[in-house]
């Protein structure tokens, strides 16, 4: 028989990380049971083993004080595996290096691909839906209603999946005297939450593991968090003040703006010669439509005919030549050389192919990306990630560490020209736990800073004209992602955003099929319903949406008093538990979804084992552990 918190007399145990990351220091000691052990050890039933973690010993080895529990830094998976191992041989340490070595241009190769198939997928969503995304902004009526406006961005935008093409098509109206500025404005609020739909999508590649779907679901959507909190806001103020039109318009009448060129986007300059491969688009043929121009409605937007000289802008040909090269102009043009130039098909079927196509390999890419990632960041090397991403700056200076990410954030989609890109290259860190939920947030809210200068771009490439009235929107963008920011970042109880994201990773990760649902009903059938209720005139709109106004914020209400102060509440009040069942939780949908799809469900185990991988995450202040109330003499486990 041995006691509990004998000493067996052998050399002291090294440290061992328990719950995610908290280490345990018990030098005296051989054998603590674990709460499930503990459980199944007869007579110790009635001994309340805290649920929250095991109990973190002191370094003097006293088993029943009241002791603290302290939260290490390092992730427990490192931990176990820096555990004292005999040390390798020369040999080696040359294959770890060389294997690493190797793997490091394959890991660039995967990312090359990533980056590629999202490009490949755009392309896909325009040929599929372009030329509905133009024939929506061709209705003035509609647009001249703010909601209508900020429901066809968001539309749009997930239809092309491109926030830049949708930006770029709205100044190229406002340019041409289509579309007033003050309309524009909520069609580019709509495009800001429209562009987030990516990365959601990329974060549902990671559903295999349930702590990193969790983690990645959230650092996913805490981009749309923001966008929609931002509109919530915003959209009713601009309404009623106009204040972007007015700081817009001064800003644009205080300087002497010229014209110029594009800056050069260096991201395609690396994709390009391997997506023109496989697909070239005339993003022509959207623009004009959407600005009232039917001379190009029956044509492709596949591109068969290019000009061999770069800056010159081809004209729309037809697709039916089968000659290689034309004089059109006193201009040569050639036969462009990708995948589907002759095949003949129509447009929504190359989308639908190139849809798959993109799909899969985006999903190959990302898989092998987090598996590559999972081997490279380990030991020593995810120590210093770690540390040098998620560490704040100096005590004085501790204030600046997220605007620097946002300065990051800015620069790196600048550079790419895409905030898809960016916040779908970071997605898959988040859910290994590399980036932090906190640190991925400033980063998000930089990449929505960068993204602007797509806008202000496209708006100086106007004529000189039309020049002030296309800046003047390009402005409207980056000034809304600036009353977002001073909204929801200055103040740390303010970012809501990350309390938000944070509670839809768990409810995810406990339900993962309430992704597909997130994704249907927050980007397709919510801004179709207030879409309808918007045309049905403004009294429709008040009626319905009043009532569910107040209805979200009382739930809202009710359920932080009950989570911070629920003394303040009636009794009946402190739980949703006097509601049916399907009305407070996911449990009773989520058994009929479970019945519907057991033929192909693995079942799961019903006590799963702890997790062998944890990395750091948020973690819960240094609070003292609860006392463990045991008998002075108390033989816990039998050997």
């Amino acid at each position: 028989m041995i006691s509990y918190g004998e000493n067996l007399g052998g050399r002291a145990v090294s440290p061992l990380p328990v719950r995610g990351g908290h280490m345990m220091h018990g030098a005296a000691f051989a054998y603590v049971p674990s709460p499930q052990v503990l459980h199944r050890i007869p007579g110790t039933s009635a001994y309340g083993f805290p649920s929250v973690g095991p109990m973190a010993l002191p370094e003097h080895g006293c088993p029943y004080g009241e002791v603290v529990e302290h939260h290490d830094p390092l992730p427990a998976k490192l931990a176990l595996e820096d555990e004292r191992k005999p040390e390798p041989g020369l040999i080696q340490k040359l294959r770890r290096a060389g294997v690493t070595l190797l793997k490091v241009p394959l890991m660039l190769s995967f990312l090359y691909l990533f980056v590629c198939s999202l490009d490949v997928l755009s392309s896909a969503f325009q040929l599929a839906g372009g030329k509905v995304a133009g024939d929506i902004f061709k209705d003035n009526a509609i647009l001249s209603n703010p909601v209508a406006g900020l429901v066809v961005g968001i539309l749009v935008t997930v239809l092309v999946q491109s926030s830049s093409t949708s930006t770029s098509i709205v100044v190229s109206m406002v340019s041409s005297g289509l579309l007033e500025v003050s309309s524009a404005i909520p069609i580019i609020m709509g495009s800001n939450i429209g562009t987030s739909v990516t990365n959601t999508i990329v974060a549902l590649m990671q559903a295999g593991d349930r702590t990193d779907f969790r983690r990645a679901f959230a650092g996913a959507t805490v981009h749309d968090c923001f966008n929609w909190l931002s509109v919530l806001v915003l959209l009713p103020l601009e309404a009623a003040t106009g204040y972007l039109h007015h700081i817009t318009r001064l800003v644009v009448a205080s300087f002497n703006i010229r014209g110029g060129r594009d800056a050069p986007d260096l991201l395609k300059i690396i994709t390009e010669p391997f997506t023109k491969l496989i697909i070239q688009l005339d993003k022509s043929v959207i623009t004009s439509l959407a600005s009232g121009d039917e001379s190009l409605r029956n044509h492709s937007l596949i591109r068969v005919w290019c000009y061999p000289n770069p800056t010159e802008v081809p004209t729309p040909m037809p697709r039916a030549e089968a000659n290689t090269s034309r004089m059109l102009r006193n201009a040569t043009l050639e036969k462009c050389n990708h995948i589907f130039v002759d095949t003949g098909l129509p447009d929504l079927a190359v989308g639908l192919i190139l849809l798959a196509g993109s799909l899969a390999l985006l999903c190959t890419c990302l898989i092998l990306l987090v598996k590559m990632l999972n081997s490279l960041l380990k030991g020593q090397v995810a120590k210093v990630i770690q540390k040098v991403i998620n560490t704040d700056f100096p005590t004085p200076f501790t204030w600046a560490t997220g605007y620097f990410a946002m300065v990051v954030g800015a620069s790196m989609t600048f550079v790419v020209q895409s905030s898809s890109v960016f916040t779908s290259a970071i997605t898959p860190l988040i859910g290994l736990g590399v980036i932090s939920i906190e640190r991925a947030y400033p980063l998000t809210l930089g990449s929505n800073i960068g993204t602007t200068t797509t806008a202000i771009l496209a708006a100086l490439a106007s004529p000189r004209e039309k020049l002030s009235s296309a800046f003047q929107i390009a402005l409207c963008h980056f000034f809304f992602n600036i009353s977002g920011i001073l909204l929801w970042y200055p103040v740390p109880c303010t970012r809501l955003p990350i309390r938000m994201a944070k509670a839809l990773g768990k409810r995810t990760a406990k339900y993962r099929w309430f992704a597909v649902l997130y994704l249907l009903l927050c980007f397709l059938l919510l801004p179709s319903m207030v879409f309808g209720l918007s045309m049905a005139g403004w009294r429709a709109m008040v009626g319905v949406g009043a009532p569910f106004g107040a209805l979200l914020a009382f739930v809202v209400l009710v359920s932080a008093l009950q989570h911070r102060s629920p003394g303040c509440l009636p009794k009946w009040l402190q739980t949703w538990d006097f509601l049916p069942l399907w009305v407070h939780s996911l449990k009773p949908l989520d058994h009929l979804i479970t019945r519907a799809t057991l033929c192909c469900a693995r079942p799961e185990p019903r006590s799963p084992p702890l997790p062998t991988r944890v990395f750091l995450e948020e973690l819960p202040p240094a609070t003292p552990s609860p006392r463990l109330a045991m008998p002075h003499h108390h033989d816990a486990t039998r050997l």
